[in-house]
């Protein structure tokens, strides 16, 4: 059993797409605790409050009781408001803390991101402009083209976590561009677990979401592969299994006889087996 960590922001939100995860995923523990926020609003003040480092360390001895591999700080702006410099020190500081490796969500959006081998990406978000510019920017710091940007201009994460599929499909589709190869959803309060095949289908291209990113990132830094096309493209590649042996006769029985080939002494193709 691989169990990995995830701090989430404030509560009653979209921390639920968590345990829906977790049921698609073999043998995969996703342990969710609660960080504290002192004023849910979006803006870049109260936002980067969030992500302090004393607010994230205090939600760490829970994690560790719990046995985690791997930290991942889930949050969107609470991670991209940093920069891209910034970011990765809040997740060393996070590492140092918790004793094992430790990431955030933007991070995990620009892995997702290369993983897909996407040359430009589109952004749909919740937040405000000024909040949503910073994550462009943070896109922009790791060498992403954005070709748009599409922002609902939400006040809060309470308003977001209200939001249904039928809203979200009309940002992804008013966000998206042709020349996108994947779509981006930053916000880990916006519910997306149980209908991104949907949005996938909407556009026709992949769809990264905040939550499902954050999960990826956890595997990433755990060393796990996981697979389930009801979480989108980037968990719909099942690695192949290893390549069936073949020949092992013949290469036992060459083995055992001591000849040697004519080409400096190694069996031609196929003939070791392995």
């Amino acid at each position: 059993m691989t169990t990995l960590g995830f701090l989430y922001p404030g509560d009653h939100l979209a921390e639920d797409d968590f345990p829906r995860m977790e049921i698609l995923f073999d043998a995969v523990r996703l342990v969710v605790n609660h960080t504290t926020v002192d004023e849910d609003a979006y803006r870049t003040d109260a936002l980067m409050r969030a992500g302090a480092p004393e607010r994230l360390a205090a939600g760490v001895p829970e994690l560790q009781r719990a046995g985690v591999e791997c930290v991942v700080w889930a949050s969107g702006a609470g991670s991209f408001l940093y920069g891209w410099e910034g970011a990765h020190g809040q997740v060393a500081a996070l590492a140092r803390e918790s004793g094992v490796p430790a990431s955030s969500t933007s991070i995990g959006f620009v892995h997702a991101v290369r993983y897909l081998e996407a040359a430009r990406v589109a952004v749909a978000t919740t937040y405000p402009e000024p909040v949503a510019d910073l994550f462009t920017a943070f896109l922009h710091a790791a060498g992403i083209e954005v070709v748009a940007t599409r922002t609902a201009g939400l006040a809060s994460a309470t308003e977001t976590a209200d939001w249904g599929p039928d809203r979200v499909k009309e940002l992804v589709t008013a966000a998206d561009r042709p020349e996108a190869d994947v779509l981006l959803l930053p916000d880990t309060a916006l519910h997306t677990v149980s209908y991104v095949p949907e949005l996938e289908e909407l556009l026709g291209k992949p769809v990264l979401t905040g939550n499902q990113v954050s999960a990826r990132e956890g595997l990433r830094l755990a060393d796990r592969r996981a697979w389930s096309p009801r979480l989108g493209r980037i968990f719909a590649a099942r690695e192949a299994p290893p390549a069936p042996v073949t020949g092992w006769g013949r290469g036992r029985a060459w083995a055992r006889s001591g000849r040697k080939e004519r080409s400096g002494g190694h069996p031609g193709p196929g003939r070791w087996g392995a």
